[in-house]
């Protein structure tokens, strides 16, 4: 089956292709076939984009989406707030079907805003039926997601063996319990185990004080050989430049949260720093208690913080290219180029919140938002058009992510209306 978008403003994000003031891209069994100024498809099913920016899926490298029911609960919360609250409270009292529905709505909420590839940062397993319920989910949205399980206690190895007979290395991935919340140890046996089953690793780390390897756990850690390309550290607040240099000669990714790491009070955010280094920084959104869940935000947040060290094109590559090499897929997605996945965006360039548009680049960093997301393409299949999600029932989930947040916040005998301060 052949599919052609036509006419569009083509963003490709690939040096070789670049920006096309009108041009055509054609899909052809799920691929991008070609992208041209103009392309002669005969047969194809034409999508007409005049008026609409087209560009390549988003890319979110860190998100906790099994929070997604308790939306902009802790807007004014501190990391210490936040802590208390969702690990400490709320989280006791997730049950498989609240996981689920977290998780669905969350996704489905990412491919609506343009995010096709979501790494799903799951710390919610403290039973195994949490996390099979996470995996169904995912499952169970359009679009392309890599289940991170975040494993905690301290005896791990059993339930990731049980969950990667389940998932291919390439849909799974490995959150490190350490190296700041626990010890070297338990961070190379975690290495060692996900090394072995061809999983990559994400680390948290961020804050420079109280930890149990000060203010050098990535120095720590390349010194027993557990930072490779497989590697990626979220955050990364507090680490000095030497340290991110060894990241960059290890050819490990950083996933920069801008939202949440300049509003949870974290230190300044390293994306020109860096850049500077030698890494491509990737843009997530953390979580969607404190940030919108949008990756238009995060990009708009991170150049107002960074101007001066990055530039519009640096933001939309952490975006899409960037954050496809940390999910270790940028041969697959992350730019509009022949051979990949058919992972692409329309947007509405003549809404008002944008007409008339100039640099295309410019506009989708400094004034893009959700709203604008007029269709949404995953492997050439339409899972959003003419701004509405394709295939889902919306109200009946809606009622049941709902029901969920009740019960949750009155088992764990809480407000949702803000007034609670953990």
């Amino acid at each position: 089956m052949k599919t052609l978008i036509q006419g569009g403003l083509v963003v490709s994000v690939d040096p070789a292709v670049g920006t096309l003031p009108r041009g055509d891209v054609l899909i052809e069994d799920g691929r991008i076939a070609a992208v041209a100024p103009a392309i002669d498809a005969t047969g194809a099913e034409v999508v007409d984009a005049t008026g609409k920016i087209v560009l390549p899926g988003l890319v979110d490298t860190h998100r906790h989406t099994w929070q997604t029911a308790f939306r902009g609960l802790g807007a004014d919360w501190t990391f210490d707030q936040y802590r208390v609250a969702v690990q400490g409270t709320l989280k006791p009292h997730y049950r498989p079907e609240d996981v689920y529905l977290g998780n669905l709505l969350g996704r489905l909420e990412a491919l609506s805003s343009g995010v096709t590839t979501v790494l799903d940062w799951f710390h919610c397993a403290f039973r195994p039926e949490n996390a099979d319920a996470a995996i169904q989910a995912l499952r169970d949205a359009p679009g392309h997601s890599i289940f991170c399980y975040g494993a905690d206690g301290p005896d791990i190895e059993p339930e990731i063996r049980r969950v990667r007979e389940v998932l291919p290395g390439e849909d799974m991935a490995l959150g490190l319990r350490g190296p700041v919340v626990s010890t070297m140890d338990d961070t190379a046996a975690d290495v060692a185990l996900a090394r072995e089953l061809g999983l990559r690793v994400s680390l948290h780390v961020h804050g420079t004080g109280g930890w149990p390897h000060g203010d050098r756990p990535i120095d720590g850690m390349r010194e027993r050989g557990l930072l490779d390309d497989r590697t990626t550290v979220v955050h990364g607040n507090g680490l000095s430049d030497d340290q991110l240099a060894m990241l960059a000669d290890a050819g490990s990714s950083v996933s920069i949260s801008p939202d949440v790491e300049l509003k949870m009070g974290f230190e300044p955010l390293i994306t020109g720093r860096a850049l500077a280094a030698g890494l491509r920084p990737s843009l997530s959104i953390d979580d969607c208690p404190s940030a919108a869940g949008d990756l238009f935000g995060a990009m708009r947040t991170a150049l107002a913080a960074e101007r001066g060290r990055i530039t519009t094109r640096d933001v939309l590559g952490f975006a899409t290219l960037d954050g496809a090499r940390a999910c270790g897929r940028a041969d697959r997605t992350g730019s509009l180029t022949v051979g990949k996945a058919a992972d692409l965006v329309l947007l509405d360039a003549e809404d008002l919140s944008v007409f008339p548009v100039a640099d295309p680049v410019g506009t989708i960093v400094a004034a893009g938002h959700p709203g604008l997301v007029d269709s949404v393409f995953v492997a050439g299949k339409a899972v959003k058009r003419d701004g509405k999600l394709l295939g889902v029932d919306l109200p009946a989930l809606r009622t049941r992510l709902r029901e969920s947040r009740n019960r949750i916040a009155a088992a764990a005998g809480i407000a949702v209306d803000g007034s609670w301060v953990p």
